[in-house]
């Protein structure tokens, strides 16, 4: 039998996970199930449904046990209106407890109640000991399965929500992206875009999201265009490149001037450029002496380029 492998969202703009729904073969997108994960059963909505079975993850593949019912919909919206009121009771208890690095964001039920997790963010980088906490918790809510989670600064963003650092209303991590890509300093040298902290630092306080999102775009196009400092010949004359506009496919080029002139800068497209330094070589090649007789010498004294 082959395998159906499905995707499944937890939250509105979370992360896919892959499941085994080969015993439920005809679940389509848009339906809600109920499947097994490594924190226990919880119910998602089918957003994926893949043609072929990607390489089986260590472990195996976590199975989807069944459709989800009206009263399974029912009961998770009753569980998450609990939500808040554990979060409180949790940072009350924090607070109790003088845990001032931990802050907890965030209570999460599973559909049934039978799990409540609460994730909390710390600003110091040592491991922090939440077992009273989480214990006091257990016993508050002593028929369900307590879990601590830490969060980072990004997810931390993204549940929180509000405004981004670029002026956008919603926050990119809050609106659309359902992962986080790993991201660098050298993306925003690829593209020019200056290094000033508040210029590349997202509300997250790590490097904006955004910087990857044409980083592909302006490698590519760099390889076809001349970086700075090259020497290029254009229809104006020769010059040295001092920009390089990637997504306008153009480079800026200041112009050889006669001495006690200024020399003009102009933009061209890569059509209209030429490498100086391949021409260079050619000239030199058309300009070398015969080698057509033995031993690589000529006594004609001609070049290759009259002969």
């Amino acid at each position: 039998m082959q395998t159906t492998i499905i995707g499944v969202r937890f939250t509105k703009i979370g992360k896919i996970y892959h499941f085994d729904s080969t015993t439920l073969p005809d679940v389509g997108v848009g339906e809600h199930v109920i499947v097994d994960t490594a924190r226990g059963r919880h119910l998602g909505e089918v957003v994926q449904k893949l043609d072929e079975a990607p390489a089986t993850p260590e472990g195996g593949w976590k199975t989807v046990e069944r459709r989800a019912t009206p009263r399974d919909l029912l009961l998770q919206q009753s569980w998450q209106a609990k939500q808040t009121e554990a979060m409180i009771n949790c940072r009350a208890r924090a607070a109790e407890l003088e845990l001032a690095d931990v802050k907890i964001v965030a209570a999460e039920y599973n559909y049934d109640g039978s799990r409540l997790a609460f994730l909390f963010s710390t600003e110091s980088e040592e491991k922090v000991d939440l077992k009273s906490l989480k214990k006091d918790m257990q016993r508050l809510y002593p028929n369900t399965q307590i879990e601590m989670r830490q969060i980072g600064p990004r997810d931390l963003a993204k549940l929180l929500g509000g405004m981004g650092a670029c002026g956008i209303e919603t926050r990119c991590c809050s609106k659309f992206l359902t992962d986080f890509s790993p991201i660098s300093i050298k993306m925003a040298k690829e593209q020019g875009i200056s290094l000033t902290p508040s210029e590349i630092t997202g509300m997250c306080g790590r490097l904006r999201c955004c910087l990857i999102y044409e980083y592909e775009q302006y490698v590519e196009a760099r390889k076809q265009l001349p970086k700075r400092n090259k020497r290029v010949v254009t229809p104006k004359g020769e010059g040295k490149v001092i920009d390089v506009l990637p997504l306008a496919d153009k480079v800026m080029v200041v112009i050889d001037a006669p001495e006690g002139e200024r020399p003009p800068i102009m933009t061209f497209t890569r059509e209209e450029i030429q490498p100086w330094d391949e021409l260079e070589a050619l000239r030199r090649k058309s300009e070398a002496p015969c080698d057509r007789h033995e031993g690589g010498g000529c006594t004609c004294g001609k070049s290759k380029k009259t002969h």
